[in-house]
């Protein structure tokens, strides 16, 4: 059965456009787009004219998808036409509704949940997860990526996954379809390196993996992180650590419910409190608020340089005042 209508919403342009063309594909049922799909555009574009799009019936074919692009550009009161619509849909119609311009209605959303679906096309962030999005878009590929490859793909990418689909177009173009993919095929199609989550660069530092704590800051900064936005950051992990330390919390849900935050990264808090002491968080702390104030020109030196020194101390700092969490 057809549903009546589906709201695609993400931030990352290049993944909302797939997801987009994937739920026309989905709606059209095999239906000609030429003949079956209608996409409602422009800045005169009015909310009655896409119920009025919706309760056209098809012609020369079994149903009409109709696309509608920036649905957040309008409120709630300027929604009610389509709300009322959502009560009956038109069989034969399916509304594809983009997000963007503005914070889609709840009350739409409520309707559309009623009577269709939510796709959100936003790739995952945690580690696990984004290498589980990764592995299954590489398997549905026309390539076999080894798992080196794979992995190479991942860490390259970091957050910007939405490169990913003009990689795979890339190398389907140089090698052809059914090759077998390794990294030296996929290396001279990466480009330059992706952006990482701060939780990269904080769980480095907590592993005392200087290193990598190195790049994952490099990366950061390269993707237009404001180096005092890193540096709050970075202050934010530690003072969970310092409102932790001597408080005798030793489950993460009490942790949770003091830090204000879910269970895992509370956890993770009160692990490398424990790991440091109360000597080693007085010291990142220590750390913190001189490099805060050589940010601020107390220390004329480059912005970069003395987040790098504050990254190298902190990082040394969990290898010399406690054991050094594992990668797990």
């Amino acid at each position: 059965m057809s549903i009546p209508v589906v709201l695609v919403k993400g931030e990352d342009p290049v993944l909302l456009a797939d997801a987009v063309s994937d739920a026309v594909d989905d709606a059209l049922e095999g239906a000609d787009r030429a003949f079956a799909a209608e996409e409602l555009s422009g800045d005169d574009l009015t909310v009655g004219a896409i119920v009025d799009a919706a309760t056209t019936p098809p012609l020369l074919t079994d149903r009409r998808v109709v696309i509608v692009r920036d649905i957040g550009r309008w409120g709630a009161d300027a929604l009610e036409p389509l709300i009322e619509y959502l009560a009956e849909p038109l069989e034969t119609t399916s509304l594809v509704l983009v997000a963007g311009g503005g914070q889609t209605s709840a009350r739409l959303l409520n309707a559309i949940k009623k009577v269709g679906r939510v796709i959100d096309a936003a790739a995952p962030r945690a580690g696990k997860a984004r290498s589980g999005w990764v592995a299954d878009r590489l398997k549905a590929s026309p390539l076999r990526f080894d798992a080196a490859a794979g992995a190479l793909l991942v860490d390259h990418l970091g957050e910007d996954l939405g490169r990913l689909a003009s990689i795979i177009e890339a190398l389907v173009s140089a090698y052809g379809e059914g090759a077998h993919v390794g990294v030296d095929e996929v290396e001279p199609f990466l480009g330059g390196a992706g952006g990482v989550a701060p939780w990269d660069l904080t769980d480095a530092i907590d592993r005392g993996d200087t290193a990598a704590s190195l790049v994952a800051l490099e990366r950061l900064l390269g993707n237009d992180r404001h180096p005092l936005v890193v540096m709050g950051s970075l202050h934010r992990h530690y003072a969970a650590m310092l409102r932790l330390d001597g408080s005798g919390i030793r489950d993460e849900q009490t942790a949770a419910s003091v830090l204000g935050m879910a269970p895992f990264p509370a956890r993770k808090a009160m692990t490398q409190a424990n790991r440091l002491g109360t000597a080693g968080v007085a010291r990142a702390i220590d750390l913190l608020a001189r490099a805060d104030l050589d940010l601020r020109g107390l220390k004329e030196w480059p912005d970069g340089l003395v987040l790098e020194v504050l990254v190298a101390r902190l990082s040394r700092l969990a290898t010399t005042t406690g054991r050094a969490p594992s990668r797990r």
